[in-house]
């Protein structure tokens, strides 16, 4: 029989596990551009889940649906000076065709506030045509960095673009509470994926913005990864792209706007909190196959053990995503090693004795712990499993995060909590000085500044220089 080549490192290892479990359980694969992966179906599914659930999240909150050039005029590029310095690093130019050379090179669109609200402008010219809230789906090309790693830093990624337009600054800030919980909720129903939401530093927001806010994970290495995204960008863009309407009295005003963002890294964070040394470990919503049968037999009673799989198999609930296994490449302790590293939910086991008590034993991914259950009931039993494996993901992951966040009152239990790979939590005065000198010497940044721990934080001290604390802030490391 086949033997099947599994993880052969420790998940405490951790960029070398990471990059064997995605490779070898066969959701991703390298490709042949330096710094772009190729999604295989296991992984995309897990994309195309995240993006049903938020695509009618955004229909049902009255967003809708665009798609938009990729290549984007220089011209466009350059109208919004802040815009263009914070991207420029990265962008891929077209400049030739053929043999010929382009009388204008063409930016592969790292973003695309520019080419989008080329368009806007010329769409929006009555408070009547507002609000205008509008989404694509897309990929994005970014190419500033060295050392890309599969989903976390890659060089084109999958994400949603979301971009509206208000006749009011109330309206517009009104928005950003609603998407962010619909990014929270995929994030939690489908990913078992806590994370810390609150508001990007000046220093860290997105390039145009007024204000950014984000939510961020915590990885196993114990540094920081950004996750879904949401920035008030003000009248900057209306400025720069003359977006402007007739208000009802008249008046002609420029609109005020938003951006925001979920891209496939979230998918990198799930796989890498979650994994253990076996291998992947996903959530049941969003695995392809929920649960797997696996047959054990030998000759004699090879017949009778496939013909009562086979029953079980079809009395399973086609709403439920069911694989029989019972190829005989491999033996059944290396179907569940495969299994396993592929994070497949539910497994059950299926010999002569389940076959004659007409019972199954069910094996939870995350717990590795077995259970024999009654064939009767069977959808209930097994839905009640998925559910609570769900539940249970969530809160280890919950309780991780937790324990990484460290409150610190002095720079010295900073610089500490910093070295034992773990979040500091410290009153921050506002000055983007302390913040680039903590930075520079713990290599630490700001992730952001937690919405739920600003309270009182006019009578705390800056963590640096002692003057009065404007706000609560999170310092990690981060990728």
């Amino acid at each position: 029989m086949a033997q099947f080549d599994g993880i052969n490192v420790k998940k405490s290892e951790f960029s070398e596990w990471y990059t064997q479990a995605l490779i070898k359980s066969e959701f991703f694969d390298y490709s042949s551009v330096s710094g772009c992966i190729v999604f295989r179906p296991d992984g995309y599914f897990i994309w195309e889940s995240i993006q049903k659930f938020t695509d009618l999240a955004f229909k049902n909150d009255g967003i809708r649906n665009a798609y938009f050039p990729l290549l984007i005029p220089e011209k466009l590029f350059e109208k919004e000076k802040e815009h263009v310095e914070g991207f420029n690093p990265e962008v891929a130019w077209v400049m030739q065709v053929g043999n010929s050379k382009l009388d204008e090179r063409l930016a592969i669109r790292p973003t695309s506030e520019t080419i989008i609200y080329d368009s806007v402008s010329k769409w929006v010219k009555s408070w009547r045509d507002l609000p205008l809230r509008l989404n694509q789906w897309c990929s994005v090309i970014r190419w500033e960095f060295k050392h890309p790693t599969p989903l976390l830093r890659t060089r084109e990624f999958l994400w949603n673009e979301g971009h509206t337009a208000f006749a009011t600054r109330e309206e517009a800030n009104s928005e950003r509470e609603r998407i962010l919980q619909i990014y929270s909720a995929v994030l939690k129903d489908y990913l078992a994926l806590p994370g810390i939401s609150g508001q990007k530093t000046e220093s860290e927001k997105f390039a145009g913005a007024e204000s950014s806010y984000s939510i961020e994970f915590i990885m196993p290495d114990g540094k920081m990864i950004q996750g879904p995204d949401f920035h008030n960008d003000g009248q900057n863009f209306a400025k720069a792209f003359d977006i402007k309407f007739f208000d009802k009295d008249g008046k002609n005003q420029y609109a005020y706007q938003n951006t925001f963002a979920i891209t496939t890294r979230v998918i990198g964070a799930m796989l890498a909190i979650h994994g253990d040394d076996r291998g992947l470990v996903i959530p049941p919503k969003v695995s392809r196959i929920q649960i797997v049968i696996v047959p054990i037999y030998n000759n004699e009673s090879k017949d009778e053990v496939l013909s009562y799989s086979t029953r079980i198999c079809n009395e399973i609930n086609k709403d439920l995503r069911v694989l029989l296994d019972d190829i005989d490449i491999y033996s059944p302790g290396n179907k569940f090693n495969r299994h396993e590293l592929r994070g497949v939910p539910l497994r059950i086991e299926i010999g002569i004795k389940e076959s004659r008590e007409n019972t199954l034993t069910v094996a939870r991914r995350d717990t590795m712990k077995k259970e024999k259950i009654e064939n009767k009931d069977i959808n209930d039993q097994l839905s009640r499993m998925l559910y609570q494996m769900h539940e249970d993901m969530y809160k280890k992951a919950k309780d991780v995060l937790n324990n990484a966040i460290s409150i610190v009152n002095t720079y010295d239990e900073l610089k500490k909590v910093i070295l034992e790979a773990k979040i500091a939590q410290a009153a921050w005065c506002g000055s983007e000085k302390c913040e680039k000198k903590i930075k520079a010497e713990t290599l630490a940044k700001s992730t952001n500044m937690p919405f739920d721990v600003q309270q009182g934080v006019e009578k705390k001290k800056c963590v640096y220089c002692g003057n009065a604390a404007k706000h609560v802030v999170n310092f990690a490391k981060s990728y």
